[in-house]
């Protein structure tokens, strides 16, 4: 037995990958919106709570994901 990666580990990283790079994008998106948000109303308060919570959400999963790829340098 050889310690190869089998194709389907190699399709389950890259499967990984493609939901890691789709995470950093939407961290980014809410980062972005968050940071264009003035503080006008309270309308824009619970938003503005409201993406927060979703972009600490997401970057618990991009960990998640990263621990997942790279379980030894992030032990």
């Amino acid at each position: 037995m050889t310690n190869e990666p089998t194709s389907t580990s190699f399709e389950q990283a890259m499967s990984l990958e493609i939901r890691l790079a789709s995470l950093r994008d939407e961290h980014r998106q809410i980062n972005d919106t968050i940071s264009s948000l003035g503080l006008n109303s309270y309308d824009d308060e619970l938003v503005l709570h409201r993406l927060k919570k979703r972009k600490l959400m997401v970057r618990d999963r991009i960990n998640i994901i990263e621990r997942m790829l790279d379980p030894v340098s992030r032990a």
